[in-house]
């Protein structure tokens, strides 16, 4: 086992006994995403709910002119927690970048997405990161002089509470640096129906996803959770502006793992993710917060997403 594998069991570990000991009964999303968990994401993205990576998609597709002048050639562009950079060959293929470094914390999962895309683009050095891009991270030193994209499609940034949103924008400011340019998608805010469906399919992937969570914690650190008394909930908050998701006890359940019994009464939700939704101006005040400005903006015609292009200019002091 390695010393990133390592760290990560042990994070993980840390965190969902928090969970428990602390009675937080919250647990990072981020540890939704190992390799099943990851290729159940991949097809949610497909449902016919699931509007946001259809739109996003679109608009990678009808604005590659727009992106090549506003982009330029020549970067590297630096995908953080790629998956399986199905979205990213639009992105590629509009702006001939120098090189493509995708980062991402499930190791098998971003290996095997990273030789796919490079049987793709052959000529182009692809050079994958293991990482968990929520902190600053060490990048290759093939791309240290090349000016830099960062990439972070899919509304990711919606996972976060704004405190860790803005951490985060800030650590990417400090992996990509000054003058560096990132991409990034940011879902709106639309009725709740459209939002909650996207979010609780008919056909029961995303429960199977959110229940993945509970079958990691069996497999990598020791549980033996009864999964099946869980269910899938997701709600709509509007004072938060946000999709909140919970695994729900159907009755009283104890929960074995890594030798320890905890405890969950019927009825005692874990949260397990949040989907923040953006206002015209949400977005732009977020970035700036974070150390970016906003350049350029791209919607579709019903305004249910934006990709947003922003610089990492030069810090300046109040007047």
């Amino acid at each position: 086992m390695d010393m990133t594998t390592t760290l990560i069991d042990h994070t993980f570990r840390k965190d969902v006994q928090r969970c428990f000991t602390e009675q937080t009964y919250a647990i990072p999303a981020r540890w939704l995403y190992d390799r099943r968990g990851s290729e159940l994401f991949e097809e949610i993205t497909d449902l016919p709910e699931y509007y946001p990576t259809r739109t996003e998609t679109n608009l990678l597709k009808a604005n590659k002119a727009a992106f090549a002048k506003s982009i330029g050639p020549g970067r590297a562009i630096i995908e953080f927690g790629s998956g399986s950079s199905t979205k990213t060959p639009h992105l590629l293929n509009a702006i001939d970048p120098a090189a493509y470094v995708p980062i991402d914390i499930s190791g098998d999962f971003l290996e095997h997405s990273a030789s796919l895309l490079q049987k793709e683009f052959p000529e182009l050095p692809i050079l994958p990161v293991e990482a968990d891009f929520m902190k600053r991270v060490e990048l290759p030193e093939a791309v240290a002089a090349l000016p830099k994209l960062g990439f972070f499609p899919g509304s990711t940034i919606g996972n976060m509470i704004a405190r860790t949103s803005v951490d985060l924008l800030r650590f990417m400011r400090e992996t990509l640096g000054e003058g560096a340019q990132l991409l990034i998608g940011f879902d709106r805010i639309k009725d709740p129906a459209t939002l909650v469906a996207a979010y609780d399919d008919s056909a029961g992937v995303t429960a199977q996803f959110s229940l993945n969570l509970l079958h990691r914690i069996n497999r990598e650190l020791d549980g033996n959770i009864a999964v099946d008394q869980f269910r899938h909930v997701a709600v709509w908050s509007d004072i938060y502006a946000r999709i909140e998701i919970y695994l729900e006890p159907q009755a009283d359940v104890t929960l074995p793992i890594g030798g320890e019994q905890y405890h969950l009464a019927a009825g005692q939700k874990i949260h397990i993710e949040n989907s923040h939704k953006y206002g015209i101006r949400d977005a732009r005040l977020m970035l700036r917060a974070g150390g970016w400005t906003p350049v350029q903006e791209w919607s579709d015609e019903k305004d249910y997403f934006t990709l947003m292009l922003v610089e990492a200019h030069p810090y300046k002091h109040a007047p």
